[in-house]
């Protein structure tokens, strides 16, 4: 017989009692690590039986993946903010914003951030920043590189695959040179785009 909480989480809709479950979740892991947290652990937080979180995932694995889209969304939602806050037609704000958003999203500790960083969970991390690169590789095309193309000629076939792959690069290059300068960063991203840093083009010339 369930408990008088895990009554109530049933009474309540579906979606908020997995995302109940998904922020006690992501809690814990901010707080104590990925290995250090159990299923116990996240029911007793939620205040719900066990059972009741395995009517939502059938193991610790799928409520991690959930807590990685959770990572991902707020990503996303910076990276809304950046798109939001350029200036039209200046490249080097740009440059130097986008450079400061992949330092946040890479260099923001807490428990869960240096679980993932760990050879444990190497995978789960490659998973986590594919995750990323594919989310915000299909944001940029649609938005940033159609406000862009309007002013200067884009010069780069497979659009978005070299967004995806220059993101994966810029964030590995971080995470093993953090104290890289913020120049070469706007430079390789520059030169990987083919952008251009001067006065706007629209026509096809070289």
């Amino acid at each position: 017989m369930g408990t008088a909480n895990d009554k109530a989480a049933r009474s309540a809709p579906s979606a908020t009692r997995r995302a109940d479950i998904v922020a006690a979740a992501r809690a814990l892991y901010e707080e104590r690590g990925l290995s250090k947290t159990s299923v116990q652990d996240i029911t007793d937080r939620v205040g719900v039986t066990r059972s009741l979180f395995y009517h939502y995932f059938p193991d610790k694995e799928a409520v991690t993946s959930a807590v990685l889209d959770d990572y991902v969304a707020d990503f996303i939602e910076a990276t809304h903010y950046w798109n939001a806050q350029r200036r039209t037609g200046d490249i080097e704000h740009a440059l130097s914003s986008v450079v400061k958003l992949m330092r946040l999203g890479v260099f923001e500790h807490d428990a869960f951030r240096r679980s993932l960083a760990s050879r444990e969970n190497a995978a789960l991390y490659i998973d986590f920043v594919n995750r990323v690169a594919d989310r915000i590789a299909t944001y940029i095309v649609e938005t940033t590189v159609q406000d862009y193309s309007a002013r200067h000629r884009v010069r780069i076939n497979h659009v978005y695959e070299t967004f995806y792959v220059l993101i994966l690069g810029i964030v590995g290059y971080l995470r093993t040179h953090p104290d890289a300068d913020d120049e070469v960063l706007k430079d390789l991203i520059v030169q990987t785009l083919h952008m251009d840093r001067g006065r706007p083009e629209t026509d096809d010339t070289e």
